[in-house]
């Protein structure tokens, strides 16, 4: 009670010095007035634009604060602006005006603050510190810090995805364990700690793992993730009927550009094929068969080194070594200068192939 008293009583005082501040009275006396009756409700009105723009205003306020602006402009047109020198606005707009922010301050305090909350160090706040030393050192803070309050569950969650980041992957899970018995269960957090069983098991899968994701995307019918790592820990086991429906069930929520999209459509794609990578083997194929027509072009009416090159080193990459080792050789007999194959006869010889009938 005692924090409420004084906080109205500085809140009147503010608002006292405004209202003074703003009363109309002659300033310079000497100095121009303004030619236009309405500059100065202009000027209040791109005010309320632009606290509304800053965030100082919510919508509901900028539109309430517009129409007492309006309301009194028509007043004074009404009384043909003689009651207040030209550039300035009548205290009663300059009280309701001081009076709504008195409400709106004091009211979004009342929601959001926290007079009862205790004041603590900067050294106590866990996002404060990793803001402003490396991640190794803010560890370590947070962790002496922890050890001192371990029921401090915003120490929790802040070091816990920073023990993701390097690699701490038991301690990761360790945190999040602590996060869910803090706060109560849900999707983001549930799947933050699959995701780090994962990463400690090391590719080997975890059935805890796969509980918590099927958790986490029943309590929550429109989390993306759960379901995302659902179908591509059911791939990986080569359950694939299954990892189409949960493929399916992602990109359902999806709007259309977000960056896992190819991917899961991949991964749809190829649970559908019962495993196999069509679209792999589509553009295996059309490798292979440009290849194959370089090659016929090349062997039976010739060409630059360059292009030899280039089919060598095609070959090469689709792991041909036979084929590369005959492109080669046919290379040699339509170059036999070596000065004429350098960059050819450094890739064959990179390749381990054969040089001049020479095992190299």
């Amino acid at each position: 009670m005692i924090f409420w008293s004084i906080a109205i009583a500085v809140t009147a005082i503010a608002c006292a010095v405004m209202f003074y501040a703003a009363a109309g009275r002659t300033v310079n006396a000497a100095g121009p007035e303004l030619t236009d009756a309405n500059a100065h409700f202009r000027q209040l009105l791109a005010g309320i634009d632009a606290d509304l723009a800053a965030g100082k205003l919510g919508e509901a306020e900028a539109i309430a604060a517009k129409g007492e602006l309006a309301r009194e402009l028509l007043r004074v047109k009404a009384d043909g602006g003689i009651n207040q020198p030209k550039g300035e606005v009548g205290r009663g707009v300059i009280g309701i005006g001081v009076a709504l922010v008195a409400v709106i301050a004091l009211g979004l305090y009342s929601v959001l603050g926290h007079p009862d909350l205790p004041t603590q160090p900067l050294a106590g706040r866990p996002e404060a510190v990793a803001q402003n030393i490396d991640l190794e050192t803010a560890v370590s803070q947070i962790e002496a810090a922890l050890a001192r309050n371990p029921e401090d569950l915003r120490g929790w969650t802040v070091i816990a995805p920073a023990y993701v980041e390097i690699g701490r992957f038991a301690d990761a899970v360790n945190a999040y364990r602590r996060i869910l018995a803090l706060s109560p269960p849900n999707a983001e957090v549930q799947t933050n700690l699959a995701e780090a069983l994962l990463l400690e098991a090391g590719g080997d899968g975890s059935n805890e793992a796969m509980d918590l994701l099927r958790a986490a995307a029943a309590s929550d019918p429109n989390h993306i993730r759960s379901r995302l790592y659902v179908a591509a820990e059911l791939m990986r086991t080569g359950d694939y009927a299954q990892a189409a429906q949960w493929w399916q069930q992602a990109l359902a929520l999806s709007k259309g550009d977000e960056p896992w999209l190819a991917a899961a459509q991949r991964g749809l794609s190829v649970a559908e094929n019962n495993g196999v990578d069509v679209a792999a083997q589509q553009q295996s194929e059309m490798i292979q068969q440009m290849v194959s027509g370089l090659s016929q072009r090349l062997m039976s009416e010739g060409g630059t080194v360059a292009e030899w090159t280039q089919l060598l080193r095609s070959y090469l990459v689709l792991g041909d070594q036979q084929q590369a080792q005959a492109a080669y050789d046919a290379a040699v007999k339509a170059y036999p200068a070596a000065f004429d194959r350098g960059e050819l006869d450094t890739l064959a010889l990179s390749a381990g192939l054969t040089l001049n009938g020479d095992a190299q």
